[in-house]
């Protein structure tokens, strides 16, 4: 008896099961349009890394800043206080009284007074042969002995004054003016001009960060700016350091107590929050840096986008032959949304690496702490996958629709 073999109907024949790919294969395959195109991928890559090291760049920049003003406060203190003359009813210019150390010492919790006095006829000068114009904008200012401790300030050669130097023609530059004069290093063959006065220099200031306008001075002794330079002993701004607790109680009484007949004519103010609104504004120009470093990054994201519709077109016979020997739409989608994602995060990687290196190198240039947030890198690497994955969805999905015979067919 013949045996008859019927054909198996199409409905009934197995479908073949497409194999899966595992990760590894995701990245392997993902790496081939890198490899054979190193330079464009170079580029594409390069663009995203410009935007991520410029935002991360920023972003450190701005908390190194932020962790020197720190430090520089916590060293400095934040209980400083000034009181300065203001201005009367009439706009002109007010005195504090005589007796206005004397008077805010009284105040229980202030813990330390010292203050100055301009000296607004004393012309500083380095020598007698230059020109009366050119002062250089240096001011001279009576000064106590106990100044540098009530401010903080340091000296980076040379001695501060004392119960000796400060009646006699002695002298302490700040260090712009020092700069400005030509004054390198203090000594007693170091002489300038104040006030037609042959002083000698017996030290430099380093910047001092809580009274900038020292900067800038020539600091005399009290007693010697009284007898030779015209002083009237009217201190023009007093600095008080007080009980960090009750700061501003001290704060609320300081003018009535500096000056108890015209309270309105006397200034306070807190050198600290200067330095604080100083950070503020810095911070406000890093987020205009931040928007700048985005558009960049969205510029190499245009950029990935583009490498990707182009390599699409270029390697339709590929997906073609791929499709035609079993893979699937959605594993041809992989394969490009794969490529996209490590082009971008390369970019991204060299991004952060860069930007990390440049914030380290200017804050040690500039004796800052480096500080690099954890979320700015880690924000810098998502950002760069998420323009990544958006930059290869449509290439990917465009790829994923060709079907075999149009892929092979196009030349």
């Amino acid at each position: 008896m013949a045996i008859v073999e019927r054909p198996i109907p199409p409905q009934a024949r197995p479908r073949p099961v497409p194999a899966r790919m595992r990760a590894g294969d995701v990245l392997r395959v993902g790496a081939v349009g890198l490899r054979t195109r190193p330079l464009r991928a170079f580029l594409s890559a390069l663009g995203i890394a410009i935007g991520i090291a410029a935002m991360v760049g920023v972003v450190g920049l701005s908390s190194s800043s932020g962790a020197e003003l720190d430090r520089q406060l916590s060293a400095l203190g934040t209980n400083l206080l000034t009181v300065t003359s203001g201005t009367t009813l009439m706009g002109e210019s007010a005195q504090l009284p005589l007796d206005a150390e004397a008077m805010i010492e009284r105040i229980g919790p202030v813990q330390a007074v010292s203050s100055v006095g301009k000296v607004a006829e004393a012309k500083v000068y380095r020598s007698e042969h230059i020109p009366e114009a050119q002062t250089g904008g240096i001011s001279t200012y009576a000064a106590r002995l106990d100044l540098p401790a009530t401010i903080g300030a340091t000296l980076s050669n040379g001695t501060w004054l004392n119960a000796a130097t400060e009646r006699y023609p002695a002298a302490v530059v700040g260090a712009t003016a020092a700069r400005r004069l030509g004054i390198g290093a203090a000594g007693p063959d170091t002489q300038i001009v104040v006030g037609g006065v042959r002083f000698a220099v017996i030290g430099v200031l380093e910047p001092v960060a809580l009274a900038s306008d020292l900067d800038s001075g020539v600091l005399v002794g009290w007693p010697v700016a009284e007898r030779l330079l015209g002083f009237d002993g009217h201190p023009t701004t007093v600095y008080t350091r007080s009980d960090e607790s009750r700061l501003e109680a001290v704060r609320q009484v300081l003018g009535a107590t500096a000056n108890p007949q015209a309270p309105n004519e006397v200034d306070v103010s807190r050198p600290s929050d200067a330095l604080a609104a100083k950070q503020a504004t810095s911070q406000a120009f890093a987020g205009l840096l931040l928007g700048v470093g985005a558009v960049a990054l969205l510029v190499g994201g245009v950029g990935v986008a583009n490498t990707m519709v182009i390599s699409v077109l270029e390697r339709r016979a590929e997906i073609g032959l791929r499709r035609s020997l079993g893979a699937t739409r959605g594993q041809i989608r992989t394969q490009f949304l794969a490529e996209s994602l490590l082009l971008s995060a390369l970019g991204g990687a060299g991004g952060v690496l860069l930007g990390t290196g440049v914030t380290m190198a200017y804050a040690l240039y500039s004796g800052w702490p480096p500080v690099v947030p954890a979320w700015a890198t880690a924000g810098g690497l998502a950002a760069t996958l998420v323009i990544g994955a958006a930059a290869g969805l449509y290439p990917a999905v465009r790829a994923s629709r060709l079907s075999p015979t149009e892929a092979l067919a196009t030349p």
